[in-house]
């Protein structure tokens, strides 16, 4: 598998190429902004982008998904349980003093347990709310692969403080979705470094029980 994970816009959203080596094809997940680089490493690895995945419908994971798929023509993929934080993106924007980004419904509905399938890379979403109503992790069991947007950060969890957000539900997704997947599970967060479930699972103070 190709990877290349790298930070994005103003919050440091981390947006992560997926491609097979042998199919060139790739998936692009949270391209919140800086087309530019994402493009460039698209060429790079010289891969045809076939789907755009977004975690979660935050500007900051979001806003330059419609740009690239004008580019690249692929699909962009999420909830339409988010569809409340696109019609607010206005307000989103305002938050951050951000330009208000182009965002629509998607053309695929990210729903629980959804086969994310291109030629030589296979996965399933996760439905994870409580950082947003429509959260979905990305987990990719032959590459013991997890991208698990803003629900579960390496020591930490996702604010539940914001429109959509509720903190018993997001412990909630993250001990009965994720913290059941194999330890050596490699963990890629929305945001910070990479950690792994096992780490989680004994370190993170948000999840402990006792």
């Amino acid at each position: 598998m190709i990877r290349e994970t790298f930070p994005v816009d103003l919050l440091q959203c981390n947006c992560t190429i997926l491609g097979d080596e042998q199919s060139l094809e790739a998936i692009v997940v949270d391209p919140g902004d800086d087309l530019p680089r994402i493009l460039a490493l698209v060429a790079k690895h010289h891969l045809t982008i076939r789907q755009i995945l977004v975690t979660h419908a935050h500007i900051d994971h979001i806003a330059g998904a419609q740009q690239l798929q004008r580019i690249t023509s692929a699909p962009i993929l999420y909830n339409r349980k988010d569809l409340p934080l696109v019609a607010m993106m206005d307000a989103q924007a305002a938050w951050l003093g951000m330009e208000i980004p182009e965002v629509s419904a998607p053309d695929v509905d990210l729903t629980d347990d959804l086969s994310i399938h291109i030629n030589g890379l296979n996965g399933v979403t996760l439905h994870t709310p409580g950082h947003t109503p429509g959260s979905i992790c990305l987990y990719f069991p032959s590459a013991s692969l997890l991208l698990s947007g803003d629900t579960l950060f390496a020591g930490s969890v996702g604010r539940s403080d914001l429109p959509g957000g509720d903190a018993i539900t997001l412990i909630r997704s993250i001990h009965e979705r994720l913290l059941v997947l194999p330890d050596s599970t490699l963990v890629i967060p929305g945001h910070g470094r990479s950690t792994s479930i096992e780490l989680e699972r004994r370190q993170n103070p948000f999840l402990q029980t006792t």
